[in-house]
């Protein structure tokens, strides 16, 4: 696999099970790239929806991709403190056109005080049928479910603060 070079803007694209792109965030900063795992920062990044609508993001974000891992992270700071937005989705690729990963539709948000909501299980539950994800799809989505609420409840990666601080300065000097 291609590793994007540290301090080069990448566009981030994640697709649905049945292949069709779900959502493009046009430009994020890699802060640091190896063959497993990719850290970004972003700001006010355009976002564009399958259906072609598109919005800008509102906050600096931090962003954790793994390539063993089946979710990624994105660490909103925000002025009342770091949002986590958690996707369950494929362990990332990148392709030098972009970093892809599979959303599948469940996600975890987590708040300042670390407490956390699952979200989307509808959702999830719809798509699997419609799209078919096969059972063995269905039970590492569910473990990686229980391994990043561990996470979350450990401190671990990104829910560390000491994460969100060093690589958001990192970030900053990008900027200036």
């Amino acid at each position: 696999m291609d590793i994007p070079a540290e301090g080069s803007n990448i566009q981030i694209q994640s697709y649905k099970h049945n292949g069709s792109l779900h959502r493009i965030w046009a430009e994020t900063k890699v802060l640091k790239a190896t063959n497993h795992m990719v850290i970004g920062g972003n700001d006010r990044t355009l976002v564009t929806e399958a259906d072609g609508r598109t919005w800008m993001t509102r906050e600096p974000a931090i962003c954790y991709f793994h390539s063993d891992l089946w979710f990624n992270i994105i660490s909103m700071i925000r002025d009342d403190g770091i949002y986590h937005y958690c996707n369950l989705g494929s362990p990332f690729v990148y392709d030098r056109e972009a970093l892809k990963y599979i959303d599948y539709d469940l996600d975890i948000k987590v708040f300042p005080d670390m407490t956390f909501t699952l979200l989307d299980e509808d959702e999830y539950e719809h798509n699997r049928k419609l799209m078919g994800y096969p059972d063995v799809i269905d039970h590492i989505l569910k473990k990686n479910v229980d391994k990043l609420v561990r996470w979350i409840r450990q401190g671990k990666g990104p829910f560390s603060a000491d994460f969100i601080d060093i690589w958001y300065d990192r970030y900053l000097t990008y900027l200036s």
